[in-house]
């Protein structure tokens, strides 16, 4: 479950409505269950059957917390907050990009940085940075609206670029893994993604490959610090969730490097596994 602090939609969720006061909150959270808000098929981020990297997250917090990790399941988009953490049936939803203000944010657990996936056997494969004249009039695909598309129109390769929506079911749709199917048979040359969508699902592919952005020098930014997102006012249990992340960044690190997450540290340096 990813938010970005963008002024055009956000990658995952869209929502509105009021926060609710402090004193509403205060005694929402479970003393029983780590109980987590998720998108049921959020590849490769959270799946309903667990297999998603937070899902591997989540179990580790549920260990370091002593408590068994339950999950309240709706599709990210309109009402997604709505219907599960103000709801009160969950207390935390991982994957939340810092500085989104329909959360309270955690301090962040990991940064990671946007790409360009390309064949490995491509002439573009050792393209780095967006406005590479390689990509002229080669056919890119982007997700809409995200930070790299604007670079890209920026440096005149708007006509050329081919945008999907992450605005859907995906449960019935996978938008990120049509993009990679598309570099695979030749459809795209390239493509722009997010490095936690894309990354994993490239780790061990034979023909793709997964470049971090990370010589931009105009903006927006390709990095994003990531955080967990809990109600306003829950104080106790974001420094709870704060300490945790303190003192086990080495093992949550461990955990995003073997799902393939690219990560990178607070300057924009790649940390390797």
């Amino acid at each position: 479950m990813i938010r970005f602090p963008w002024p055009k939609p956000a990658l995952i969720l869209a929502l509105c409505g009021a926060l609710p006061a402090a004193a509403q909150v205060a005694d929402l959270r479970s003393t029983t269950q780590f109980r987590v808000c998720a998108d049921p098929a959020n590849a490769p981020m959270s799946m309903k059957d667990g297999s998603g990297f937070e899902n591997r997250l989540a179990e580790k917090f549920g260990e370091w917390l002593g408590k068994p990790v339950s999950y309240t399941w709706f599709p990210s988009g309109i009402g997604f907050i709505t219907k599960t953490l103000r709801a009160g049936t969950c207390d935390v939803v991982m994957g939340y990009a810092q500085g989104d203000e329909l959360v309270q944010n955690t301090n962040h657990y990991y940064t990671s940085v946007f790409g360009i996936v390309t064949r490995k056997d491509s002439d573009l494969a050792s393209v780095d940075r967006l406005t590479d004249p390689a990509l002229k009039d080669r056919p890119l695909g982007v997700v809409a609206g995200s930070p790299p598309a604007t670079i890209m129109a920026r440096a005149g390769l708007a006509k050329n670029m081919h945008g999907a929506d992450l605005f859907v079911d995906r449960r019935v749709k996978d938008p990120v893994g049509d993009l990679l199917q598309g570099v695979r048979d030749g459809t795209y040359d390239a493509a722009v993604l997010w490095g936690p969508l894309a990354g994993p699902r490239v780790k061990d592919d034979p023909d793709l490959q997964f470049t971090p952005l990370l010589k931009e020098t105009t903006g927006p930014k390709m990095a994003y610090r990531i955080t967990m997102g809990v109600r306003q006012g829950e104080q106790e249990w974001k420094r709870e969730l704060n300490s945790l992340i303190r003192r086990r960044q080495d093992e949550i690190n461990q955990v995003l490097h073997e799902a393939g997450v690219p990560l990178v540290d607070d300057y924009g340096k790649e940390l390797l596994p």
